[in-house]
């Protein structure tokens, strides 16, 4: 399988964002880590593996890329409208830098956004924030509602970066166009946020799947389990 390793300079982050590249050609999807994971997390743990053949055959290509967690909402020792700065910084490092690089490359007007866990959530806020990017969410054992993270603190920054929030009253005919798969298991302590993102996409008539595996917990072998079941529905 083709793996390449990249590195690039965001203007907004004022840094450099690494990332490991497989495939050749496909389908961009686009990888977020697990909590304060780096580019690598996937591969180490056997994730990527998991969609050889779909990469191999050209059918997705994957960019797995680092988060800022630790700058951000894992950041304790800065104050919490700092955190959720940051995170706006990252949102603006992949909205107006990596995304559009991205499908330039593919030769794509939407890409897919998928992750585990807490890259679960990255996936679904920057797919709910700027739908006209996004064709494909794909998310697995995720939780979405970050105010647990901020002690208290909110501002308008914290509610749109926040999909329980402002999901509710968004509006954008292209939440209709997107391929949602929301992933969980029976024993996983986020499948009740799951559940409940679920029924704010019911109320709003967005379509989309929600999958509760019978067995497992927030672990690695479901989340190996679902990831090549979602890139079939692409």
């Amino acid at each position: 399988m083709q793996e390449d390793y990249r590195k690039w300079y965001s203007h907004h982050l004022g840094r450099d964002i690494e990332m490991l590249v497989f495939g050749n050609w496909g389908y961009p999807i686009v990888m977020f880590p697990t909590s304060m994971g780096h580019y690598y997390e996937y591969k180490d743990f056997g994730l990527t593996e998991t969609a050889r053949w779909f990469v191999e055959t050209g059918k997705v290509k994957l960019f797995c890329i680092d988060s800022i967690d630790r700058d951000s909402w894992y950041a304790k020792h800065l104050h919490p409208g700092t955190r959720i700065w940051n995170h706006v910084l990252y949102d603006r490092f992949l909205h107006e830098e990596l995304v559009p690089g991205i499908q330039r490359e593919c030769n794509v007007q939407k890409i897919g956004v998928s992750g585990a866990s807490f890259g679960g959530y990255h996936a679904m806020n920057f797919a709910f924030r700027h739908p006209e990017q996004v064709g494909h969410l794909l998310t697995m054992g995720a939780a979405f509602d970050i105010r647990s993270f901020l002690n208290g603190y909110y501002d308008e920054n914290v509610y749109f970066n926040n999909p329980p929030d402002f999901m509710p009253n968004a509006q954008n005919d292209e939440f209709h166009r997107m391929n949602i798969v929301l992933g969980t298991s029976e024993y996983d302590f986020c499948k009740g946020s799951n559940i409940q993102m679920s029924n704010i996409l019911n109320r709003k008539g967005i379509r989309h799947r929600l999958d509760i595996a019978p067995w497992g917990n927030h672990d690695w072998p479901v989340w190996k389990d679902q990831f090549p079941r979602y890139l079939s529905m692409i």
